[in-house]
């Protein structure tokens, strides 16, 4: 590896998402830690430091979660333990600053655990506890929970460049079809296209134009994966390497950006591209932030695969489906996966992860050599990509 491929994933972990009655926030952290050194071929006195991605805000009242890391196995006693919380962003948090550390020479093992304990809620107090990575003064006096905020965007888009209710329904349908086959997705149905794009009893209008189908779903969760320097990865049957990373945040309140452009994602793609020096053709798939799928089409806008307000070509073209030229969302995305809010960041490095080796069962891309990996906080406030490459 390169300099610049100093840091490489070499295990993984990830839980079902879905409603998981019998699996509190303690058990999943813990089942997704334990896979994952297990598949690192890790003991636990290996691992030198470990960050927890939760972001909770009302979700769980166990709010002091860093030492539950702890629980995973007496030898993570005395082990730094960090909390990282950065909205829906938190999971890809965790993995950037498990990464930083292991640049800096301080660690050669890391762990990184995202994980969300949310169904044992109603949908309203959920909606509540998120609407806290919104811009409280403005938003929130507003009383928006994020489908309003999301609703708000889309119905932006569509004044400002007509009626994408097709396009929508498109990727909702493209993401339940390909969640269909994820054996770890909350949601494993394909819809279809027609049941998507109709407003119906059981689909029915959520916020402005977006339908149940438009929405990521609440769910609980856990996913984690050990990462090393690249002299530490040589041990290891497998390296996935971290061949860029970038973040860019921005305003926090709507009121001082064009919602419609999502700047935030657009300059992460950038810096990311261009320190992989590859070009997003270069890429075989993206695992990207569909908490809506207003969202996901405009991120075809930001990092490159449309003008603005095209967005629907990447649909119509059919580039971004499993067969096309970039497939987004392989894995079913948050659409169909499930979005437990911490866990989110580290599942998509863990879907992109097995892609690369060949390891995706069905929802595997053919011949994946490169994958981005873009996830976002609030409404593209909090933005992260990464891009891997497989190296052993």
């Amino acid at each position: 590896m390169s300099k610049a491929e100093s840091v490489a994933i070499v295990g993984w972990g990830h839980t079902k998402f879905g409603k998981l009655e019998e699996q509190g926030l303690e058990g999943l952290l813990v089942a997704a830690a334990n896979e994952a050194l297990a598949d690192a071929g890790v003991e636990a006195h290996e691992i030198d430091a470990i960050y927890v991605a939760t972001f909770n805000a009302g979700m769980s009242e166990q709010d002091f979660i860093s030492s539950l890391a702890l629980q995973v196995n007496e030898a993570f006693r005395f082990t730094p333990s960090t909390r990282v919380e950065n909205a829906c962003g938190s999971g890809s948090a965790a993995v950037f600053q498990a990464a930083n550390l292991i640049e800096a020479g301080r660690a050669r093992r890391v762990l990184a655990i995202g994980v969300e304990k949310m169904t044992h809620l109603s949908s309203a107090d959920v909606g509540r506890c998120l609407s806290r990575a919104s811009y409280v003064p403005e938003e929130g006096d507003e009383g928006l929970t994020f489908p309003g905020i999301f609703g708000v965007v889309a119905n932006k888009y569509f004044q400002k460049y007509g009626d994408q209710s097709d396009a929508l329904a498109q990727i909702a349908a493209k993401n339940h079809k390909n969640g269909a086959v994820n054996p770890l997705a909350h949601m494993q149905k394909d819809f279809g296209y027609a049941f998507c794009r109709a407003e119906s009893e059981k689909n029915p209008l959520v916020a402005g134009p977006l339908k149940r189908t438009d929405c990521s779903m609440i769910s609980d969760g856990a996913a984690a994966i050990v990462l090393c320097d690249a002299e530490t990865a040589q041990s290891h049957d497998k390296a996935i390497a971290l061949r860029a990373r970038a973040q860019a945040n921005d305003f926090l309140p709507m009121s001082r950006r064009d919602v419609t452009a999502f700047e935030g994602p657009a300059r992460a793609w950038r810096d990311g591209l261009d320190m992989a020096g590859v070009e997003l053709t270069d890429l075989s798939l993206v695992e990207t932030h569909d908490c809506f799928t207003i969202a996901e089409l405009i991120q075809y806008e930001a990092m490159g695969l449309a003008e603005a307000g095209r967005g629907a070509d990447a649909l119509a073209d059919g580039t971004v489906y499993k067969d096309g030229a970039l497939p987004v969302n392989p894995s079913g995305g948050l659409k169909a996966k499930g979005h437990p809010v911490g866990a989110t960041g580290v599942s998509m490095h863990v879907m992109a992860a097995r892609q690369l080796m060949n390891d995706a069962a069905d929802m595997q891309v053919k011949d994946a050599k490169l994958a981005g990996i873009f996830n976002m906080g609030g409404a593209a406030v909090a933005n992260y990509l990464t891009i891997l490459e497989r190296v052993k």
